[in-house]
């Protein structure tokens, strides 16, 4: 279907992943578009199930009349974007459990997890020479450049960064399998080296919209 929708759709969608909902004003205020063309844009998506909105809390009100309406993604558009070949993976996770139980797929985890911290090592900085700063930007690109759309965001006052991660392609099978989160906890935490703490605090598998992890520097490292 998304080869089917036009450009200006593609990127509307895309935004909407990487917030929780948006108004069609903020929309269009991003892409330097009306907001008429924009609801337009909107009111497709809908008839076709990709989008919903919802209106704002009285609260947040701007002006007379009704409140605006804030738009989020639905559950039809997760096929979209990218699910690294999720029904094999889940088949595949099952055969191991039956064939080795939960101590063989503990075992592949950490197999993985080994091989994933090897390759990150070999492009991330050195964490002996490097800030961790640049560490996190580093491990946002590399997750990007996997398809979990991350980003790195600093937090005021010296506390560290948040590493979101607005999109999961392997969030059918951590469904199935949530070792593998666990696992990526890890990874994270590895490769970023001593100086940081890293810390889950929101989980997509959860019912959270998108993953995001706290990283913050290790006191005596401040």
């Amino acid at each position: 279907m998304k080869d089917q929708l036009s450009g200006a759709k593609q990127r509307l969608l895309e935004r909407l992943k990487r917030v929780d909902s948006a108004t069609a004003a903020e929309l269009a205020a991003d892409f330097g578009l009306t907001s008429v063309a924009v609801r337009q844009h909107l009111d497709d998506l809908t008839q076709v199930g990709l989008v919903e909105s919802s209106p704002t809390a009285a609260d947040n009100r701007t002006g007379p009349g009704r409140p605006a309406q804030r738009w989020r993604l639905t559950t039809l558009a997760a096929p979209l974007f990218p699910d690294h070949h999720a029904d094999l993976t889940v088949s595949l996770l099952d055969a191991i459990r039956a064939s080795v139980g939960e101590s063989g797929i503990d075992a592949v985890i950490d197999a993985r997890t080994g091989a994933q911290l090897d390759a990150y090592e070999t492009v991330l900085p050195d964490p002996t020479v490097s800030s961790l700063r640049e560490r996190v930007e580093a491990l946002a690109h590399v997750r990007t450049v996997e398809g979990y759309m991350a980003e790195a965001v600093e937090l005021e006052d010296d506390e560290g960064w948040l590493l979101i991660e607005h999109h999961c392609p392997i969030c059918t099978a951590a469904t199935a399998c949530q070792g593998l989160c666990r696992g990526e906890l890890r990874l994270f935490q590895e490769a970023l080296g001593g100086d940081a703490t890293v810390e889950r605090t929101q989980h997509l598998i959860t019912g959270d919209q998108r993953c995001v992890y706290r990283v913050a520097p290790t006191p005596s490292s401040k």
